[in-house]
């Protein structure tokens, strides 16, 4: 069942989301709250799992990861068993930032990030060299056009 979210909830979603750092006295006088209420808000958003977590984004470059590389995995055989264990597989990986199931004749898309084209080959290489993988194609990104890492939030 939906969660019903009003317009104080639909502004505390749209602060945090342009700053996930703001203190809750900032973030209630912005949403026209005393602290307690909005506190008592945010709250409720973390319950209902619409606020999933808070972090810092960091750009990967000044890290050392000069390579961004998107992967289309497909598999030998699409089973439960194969796409839980592929998929488990994923989760342990660092390289691996995003990892999606897709319809169609691509099993999973991999956004990967590697120090440089050495450690790309070698991503490949070892994920090529999984069991039940049948084929893996990439793509390495030039550049980044738009990076929105929020949803888009219209009030109902």
């Amino acid at each position: 069942m939906p969660v019903r979210l009003d317009a104080i909830d639909w502004a505390i979603l749209r602060e945090l989301q342009a700053d996930g750092n703001i203190t809750n006295v900032a973030l209630a006088r912005r949403v026209g709250l005393s602290a307690p209420p909005c506190l008592r808000r945010v709250r409720a958003l973390e319950e209902a799992g619409i606020i999933r977590g808070y972090r810092a984004l960091l750009d990967p470059k000044p890290l050392g990861y000069e390579v961004v590389c998107f992967a289309m995995v497909q598999l030998a055989a699409q089973g439960q068993a194969e796409i839980a264990a592929f998929a488990a597989e994923m989760r342990t990986w660092p390289a691996v930032r995003e990892c999606w199931t897709l319809s169609g004749e691509t099993d999973f898309l991999l956004k990967c990030v590697a120090r440089n084209l050495s450690d790309f080959q070698r991503l490949v290489a070892d994920l090529t060299a999984l069991p039940k993988v049948r084929s893996v194609r990439t793509a390495l990104a030039l550049d980044q056009i738009k990076d929105e890492p929020v949803v888009p939030l219209a009030e109902e």
